[in-house]
């Protein structure tokens, strides 16, 4: 059964995708930017690795770094789903797996956003069927899945463990850090607890504006939440702010520490009704590592289980589910 797990997120594009008996799927991940192709900056040094894909026939640059962008708004709000942008990074995704027929299409939505049925209706209804992604390329999507965002974190840690059975009566908090927002779900016996799953806007993109203002502070100019975000994508430890080198890890643990105590604070005002302590976290999404140290100091008692390469946790999960 061909499936594709597909995470399209505020900041990263994630792409996991193969045949479900294979023992390991191919991942890819690049940047979520998307806009009409008039709008893509020229760029000078270097290879454009854009993908031109088209959406109702207008041709769009997608999966490039959003400050490439010129006059075209960033969708960093709740209503992304029905924006251009969105559509087109879909069918980037569907373009980089290579398929011309697919089974089955995986994909999340943040936790409180899930629970909308008609929401839930009309992104399935946009994702089924044949799209012409190309002037010469058409792909066929048979079936597709709409889950909460942070469940693929678990799928994809319960594929990681030795004994599943062991935890089949446990509570399992999984928390997902995006860019736009923290979502979580609680899972009791395996069963997806509603009223103690929910939403933060207390994000990735809210530590990196923190981040940039703190530096600000110190250097007197703000490199600006894009320039932050194009260098923990590249694993790069210093920006560049009036042509000096500054070391961002001390300001990204600083904001990390005031953001993260917000939102878990707002995960354990979730909790609050439940009878019963949570005996595991799973921790996944590309901003795991900003909240790890607030998520440990909360729940100091319960053991953190922070997913391997957290940034494709869920689309890997999404993946694995596709033929369940």
């Amino acid at each position: 059964m061909l499936t594709v797990g597909l995470d399209i997120g505020y900041s990263n594009l994630k792409i996991v995708y193969g045949d479900n008996t294979e023992v390991s799927p191919k991942m890819i991940k690049r940047p979520a930017g998307a806009a009409p192709l008039d709008h893509l900056g020229q760029r000078i040094m270097g290879s454009d690795d854009s993908l031109h894909v088209l959406v109702d026939g207008k041709e769009f640059a997608a999966a490039v770094s959003h400050d490439r962008i010129e006059n075209w708004p960033r969708e960093l709000h709740k209503d992304y789903t029905a924006t251009e942008s969105y559509r087109a990074l879909f069918n980037a995704g569907l373009l980089l797996t290579e398929m011309s027929e697919i089974d089955c299409v995986v994909t999340g939505l943040p936790t409180n956003q899930y629970l909308d049925a008609g929401l839930r209706e009309h992104l399935t209804k946009i994702m089924r069927g044949e799209h012409q992604i190309t002037p010469r390329r058409k792909v066929v999507v048979h079936e597709v899945k709409i889950v909460p965002q942070p469940l693929g974190g678990f799928v994809d840690w319960m594929h990681g463990l030795n004994d599943p059975s062991q935890i089949e009566d446990s509570s399992v908090l999984v928390v997902d850090p995006g860019f736009f927002s923290v979502d979580w779900v609680l899972l009791v016996n395996g069963e997806f607890k509603r009223a103690s799953s929910g939403t933060s806007l207390d994000a990735t993109s809210v530590v990196l504006d923190e981040a940039a203002a703190l530096i600000a502070k110190d250097h007197g100019g703000n490199p600006g939440r894009s320039k932050l975000e194009n260098a923990v994508r590249a694993e790069r430890s210093t920006v560049s702010v009036f042509g000096e080198r500054i070391e961002i890890a001390p300001y990204l643990a600083d904001a990390s520490a005031k953001v993260g105590h917000i939102a878990c604070s707002q995960i354990q005002e979730s909790l609050r009704k439940e009878n019963s302590s949570i005996d595991q976290i799973v921790l996944v999404g590309g901003g795991a590592p900003f909240f790890e140290a607030s998520i440990k100091e909360a729940f100091a008692k319960t053991p953190i289980n922070l997913a391997k390469e957290a940034v494709f946790a869920n689309a890997r999960g999404f993946w694995r589910g596709g033929a369940a």
